[in-house]
């Protein structure tokens, strides 16, 4: 089975590096899209997204959630736990 999170980012990402720990933190596992070396994960991203152009970009069960703020906020909220526990 595949993990539930996914996180599109490059390897020159501060943010990015910072979604991942929070992640690993809390316990989340994630799988992590290169999209400076996966090209078809980066149309993957774009389809998901809309267009987003800025990385990290993160799923839930392929729902785009946003970034690295609208996880935190989602986190603090509480809601995160709920998505992570269905």
């Amino acid at each position: 089975m595949s993990n539930r999170v996914k996180i599109y980012s490059t390897a020159v990402c501060p943010i990015c590096d910072k979604t991942k720990t929070l992640l690993t933190k809390w316990n989340i596992a994630y799988e992590e899209i290169r999209i400076d070396e996966d090209h078809t994960g980066l149309r993957e991203m774009a389809k998901i997204t809309n267009g987003a152009r800025t990385v990290p970009q993160i799923t839930i069960d392929g729902n785009w959630i946003g970034g690295f703020s609208e996880l935190t906020e989602l986190h603090m909220e509480g809601t995160l736990d709920d998505l992570m526990a269905t």
